[in-house]
């Protein structure tokens, strides 16, 4: 049984101050006024008998008691967040067949879940995932060879297929860490180091190349890498700098204490995750599995990329919600 004043809004209200440092911030995140923000943390903090942040600083700073609860309220809220989503999921008892593709961006932690939630409620039905890079995702849903795929978008419309928009997942700078601070800034570090391109092959390669000749930048060719993981392998090991995104960068986690991410020293450009299927699905399937999934990317990417990465606030959000 939880001590009084610990309640699950206090932890929720302390998971975004954490986040973001400022009590208006936080109050924006959770949906509270201002004031209620700050009783909320005046409740946990006197339950727990200790300050959690640095009140007097701004922005407001983890004290060491406050670090090592944020690690088990994180934990306590995934959790129950999870469990949020099995609950609310979808009947599919009624499909014979199922065959879903899935991004690789989402193969470390998301695309499990996903599928955990998907078999437990498909009792008689043939299921088959495939993950691939997203072009092939496109190339399978153009076929037929996909009833319902995850992929990023195109922008292209394609006939018999239905996009339900998911995620905006906005382009960053990745380097080494500290790389940037002894180059001296972005733009001599770019004029130092190779550019790691992406395979232009991929839909991501081709996305960069554009937005680059757009800008009238222009890089050496010398690296073009194919294997994402790879290629911010090369990058935390000093080899070059690349651009990526969010979503790229949280599947590399096991690298980020060798690597950074900035914002664009020029203008910026995102692309778009969305859940593709075949028009002739009458019923509510795609609907529902693109609701499941912006709770799965929410919980699993998005929070844990925001709370690492703060600037990317309004920039990495989910999309639609239908």
């Amino acid at each position: 049984m939880l001590m009084k004043g610990v309640t699950l809004r206090g932890l929720e209200v302390f998971e975004a101050l954490a986040a973001t440092g400022s009590v208006a911030q936080a109050a924006q995140m959770t949906g509270l006024s201002q004031p209620a923000v700050s009783q909320q943390m005046r409740n946990l903090e006197t339950a727990l008998g200790a300050d959690l942040v640095d009140h007097a600083r701004r922005p407001m700073q983890l004290t060491q008691a406050g670090r090592s609860y944020l690690a088990r309220t994180q934990t306590v809220l995934s959790q129950l967040r999870l469990g949020q989503n099995e609950l609310t999921v979808m009947d599919l008892s009624h499909l014979s067949t199922l065959d879903l593709g899935v991004i690789d961006d989402f193969d470390n932690d998301l695309t499990p879940q996903l599928v955990t939630i998907l078999a437990e409620n498909m009792a008689r039905c043939r299921f088959r995932l495939t993950t691939a890079p997203s072009h092939e995702i496109a190339g399978a849903m153009r076929d037929r060879r996909l009833h319902v795929a995850i992929a990023a978008s195109s922008g292209a419309m394609v006939d018999g297929v239905v996009e339900y928009p998911l995620v905006r997942d906005p382009f960053m700078l990745v380097c080494a860490r500290g790389a940037l601070a002894e180059a001296g800034g972005a733009g001599a570090l770019m004029r130092g180091l190779p550019l790691l391109r992406y395979d232009r092959a991929q839909l991501i390669g081709r996305q960069i190349e554009a937005h680059l000749a757009a800008q009238k930048l222009d890089f050496p060719e010398r690296f073009e890498i194919g294997s994402h993981l790879s290629l911010m392998t090369l990058v935390a090991r000093g080899v070059g700098w690349g651009l990526t995104t969010p979503l790229g960068y949280m599947r590399a986690g096991r690298m980020h204490d060798r690597m950074e991410a900035h914002p664009l020293p020029f203008p910026p450009f995102s692309r778009t995750i969305s859940l593709f299927a075949a028009s002739d699905w009458s019923d509510r399937v795609p609907r529902d599995v693109a609701r499941i999934m912006r709770m799965l990317v929410t919980d699993l990417v998005i929070d844990p990329a925001l709370r690492q990465l703060p600037w990317l606030e309004g920039t990495l959000r989910v999309l639609g919600g239908e």
